[in-house]
């Protein structure tokens, strides 16, 4: 018995390096996909792009925002963004955030960090996925993770309940999902098949809102998305058939 255990562990013990090799040798050969998203030259800054988001949505007013400094100093010096804050005349405010990947793919990690640093708790059963209505280049369904979340915050002496919709996906130049497990599978099948590190963005979308106005809210994002999104993102290409499918 104990010899069949060594046997097993040895065993164990090769494929573990082997493995470990291969990626390595992967590592060492591959290449940078493209972004799925527009950029644009940062002078000086090598890899790192600046992400181009539209100034004009809709009838929304917009200013660019700048990138917090802790992302800066906690994500890879090779992450580029793009952040813009986007107001409609009647006052509801929405938030567009990408960040891009480089060569470094710790860039990209779990949404539920973000929004557990900003104070927001995540309320798991009225989150789920959704389909977002993207009509240029062509018609297709954008699938994004809608997270519901909540924040207690205190104004003039008095506890205040706020609701948050935050809307996320990622996109790469030639797929597109709101599964994280499914953009790691994708990035690691794709790099063993053709040694092209796929550039990935994390997008998200962000309102805050009253108790009870979460479905008038993210009505109001799905309309605006549908507006802004096919101004800064790249895929599906209009030449392409599929939507969001697999490379």
């Amino acid at each position: 018995m104990k010899g069949r255990k060594a046997i097993i562990l040895a065993l164990a013990l090769v494929l573990m390096a082997g493995t470990a090799g291969l990626l390595g040798q992967l590592r060492a050969h591959q290449r940078l996909g493209r972004p799925g998203v527009k950029t644009s030259p940062l002078s000086g800054s090598g890899i790192k792009l600046q992400v181009d988001l539209p100034e004009r949505v809709l009838d929304y007013k917009s200013q660019a925002v700048e990138t917090d400094k802790v992302a800066l100093n906690i994500l890879p010096p090779d992450t580029s963004f793009g952040q813009r804050r986007y107001t409609a005349p009647d006052g509801f405010v929405t938030a567009i955030n990408v960040v891009l990947m480089g060569t470094d793919r710790t860039s990209m990690h779990k949404p539920e960090i973000c929004l557990g640093g900003s104070g927001f708790s995540i309320d798991q059963g009225a989150s789920k996925e959704e389909r977002v209505r993207i009509d240029r280049p062509r018609p297709y369904d954008l699938l994004v993770m809608k997270l519901v979340t909540t924040k207690e915050i205190e104004a003039n002496g008095q506890r205040t309940t706020l609701r948050g919709i935050y809307a996320y996906w990622f996109v790469a130049e030639d797929c597109c999902t709101a599964q994280h497990w499914q953009r790691m599978w994708w990035t690691m099948e794709h790099m063993m098949r053709t040694g092209v590190l796929q550039r990935w963005a994390y997008i998200s979308c962000f309102s805050i809102c009253a108790p009870g106005q979460e479905e008038a809210a993210f009505d109001r994002m799905k309309k605006f998305l549908a507006a802004a999104v096919p101004q800064f993102q790249l895929f599906p290409p209009p030449e392409d058939p599929a939507v969001a499918a697999r490379p």
